[in-house]
């Protein structure tokens, strides 16, 4: 361009918009801002599938302005609970379909489901069960007898039933992940030590006490000498619940004698640091892990509260809570019942569980069974029938609404982060965390019937956000 034309007003108007933008691109630190970066990275999944886990390229910067419109203030100053993970129960269904993948897909899937990294949902605790689950092929204990044995020192004590599935592939996610966390909770003791011989209901037999908690004990040492870690144990799946198979019915009185003077003790002799978390049930019942957090004996042992949401309100959770703040929360179990509406229980499992869960003082989330193959199997004769999977596995891998639920929360909140304070909007339910890098998410679900136009706050400064009907949304600054 020559000097002539360069006093042209529109080529001089032209140069300097060039010279602007190629300052912009250029600049770096935050000197001069790029149009194009946003500040907050916004993640949805809607109700009619139309994004699923999908990372929007809004642009969203956090401006000094106001408007007319809900503002959810996050404020880091007021922190809670620290979070152990989210993630499933591995049932032993579950174990045995992802292990019948060929090998390329196998280690592909739990890439992506347990890595941290690149386009992995970062699972971070599982739940496994101690002996068969009801979404086992068949039932089991790791100690059945013949018919008028016993076995008290837990000599024949074996693990030989989950060496084909459940081993190999616990193993391959302890190497993706080695810090996950690992709960164990038995669906039953061995059925010589109950009342009714049987895999289905009967109690625990009070002289068998001592032998069940050995059988906690030999069951650490042993995954411990495979390598794997069980973090913590429930006593007993659903105590009562005595209608599933396999199941055991354990009142609250039971529950606490048998830490009191059983398991925690030998426990505390043999160091084992697993955590024992009680309960492990419905929160129709929070005088049950109350009463026995009541009794000093047995509180002394246990580390917290374990509860699922078939029964009650997920504000029980700080019921417990507030009785005993020096005590932990857990969830450990919610379902999907198959078919599924996809729409209704992505709003409500993101709104009741991973937000309601967290605001009630809970460490962790567990959506139920990680995988089911298209006619909801693996079950024992007597199990559920229709418990959809976050995962079906059949002639292909279908993610499921559980596997959205979870990896809204489990992608952006690793462990160690906090549960910080932010307000709860009618319609626009949310949980804000701190990252330990320091990052602040905010997880909201529209609960309501159109979309809305929201604004997010955070250290003095606003950005102005939008989310659809029924969709939920993970926002990272």
């Amino acid at each position: 361009m020559s000097y002539k034309n360069l006093m042209n007003p529109i080529n001089y108007l032209a140069l300097f918009m060039v010279l602007t933008l190629s300052a912009c691109s250029n600049k770096k630190n935050g000197e001069i801002a790029d149009a194009t970066k946003s500040d907050v990275s916004f993640w949805l999944t809607k109700g009619d599938k139309s994004a699923l886990l999908a990372k929007q390229n809004t642009v969203l910067n956090f401006i000094e302005a106001t408007n007319s419109n809900p503002t959810i203030v996050v404020n880091e100053k007021e922190s809670f609970q620290t979070i152990d993970g989210f993630g499933y129960t591995l049932t032993g269904g579950s174990a045995s379909l992802i292990n019948g993948l060929a090998e390329t897909e196998k280690d592909a899937l739990l890439q992506e489901l347990f890595s941290p990294e690149g386009n992995g949902i970062g699972i971070n605790y599982l739940r496994v069960s101690i002996g068969a689950s009801d979404l086992s092929a068949s039932t089991f204990t790791y100690n059945e007898l013949p018919a008028g044995e016993t076995d008290v020192n837990q000599d024949k004590f074996a693990m030989a039933m989950e060496m084909t599935d459940l081993i190999p592939i616990l193993k391959k996610i302890v190497k993706i992940n080695p810090a996950i966390k690992i709960l164990g909770s038995p669906w039953t003791a061995p059925t010589w030590m109950k009342d009714n011989k049987s895999f289905k209901g009967g109690s625990l037999k009070p002289e068998y006490y001592q032998s069940f908690a050995r059988y906690f004990a030999k069951y650490i040492k042993a995954m411990a000498e495979l390598g794997i870690t069980i973090d913590a144990v429930t006593i007993q799946n659903e105590p009562l619940h005595p209608g599933n198979v396999p199941s055991m019915y354990m009142e609250a009185p039971d529950q606490a004698n048998f830490i009191k003077t059983a398991l925690g003790p030998l426990f505390k002799a043999e160091g084992l640091k697993t955590k024992i978390i009680l309960y492990d049930h419905n929160a129709d019942k929070p005088e049950y892990p109350i009463s026995i957090l009541d009794d000093p004996e047995a509180k002394k042992y246990v580390d917290g509260s374990a509860f699922h949401l078939y029964g009650g309100t997920i504000d029980a959770l700080s019921k417990v809570h507030d009785a005993h703040p020096d005590k932990n929360i857990y969830f450990t179990e919610q379902w999907v019942g198959g078919p599924g509406n996809f729409a209704e229980d992505l709003k409500w499992h993101v709104s009741t569980l991973i937000i309601g869960a967290t605001r009630n003082w809970s460490k962790n989330v567990l959506e139920w069974n990680l995988a089911a193959d298209p006619g909801y199997g693996p079950h024992t004769d007597g199990g559920c029938v229709t418990c959809l999977g976050a995962l079906t596995i059949g002639q292909s891998v279908t993610r499921n609404v559980a596997y959205y639920v979870i990896a809204h929360a489990s992608k952006f909140v690793p462990q160690n982060s906090t549960r910080i304070a932010s307000n709860n909007i009618e319609s626009l339910p949310n949980v804000a965390f701190k990252t330990p890098e320091g990052k602040k998410v905010l997880i909201v679900t529209n609960t309501g019937t159109a979309e809305q136009n929201f604004n997010i706050k955070s250290e003095g400064k606003m950005v102005s956000v939008s989310l659809p009907a029924g969709a939920a949304g993970t926002f990272v600054w």
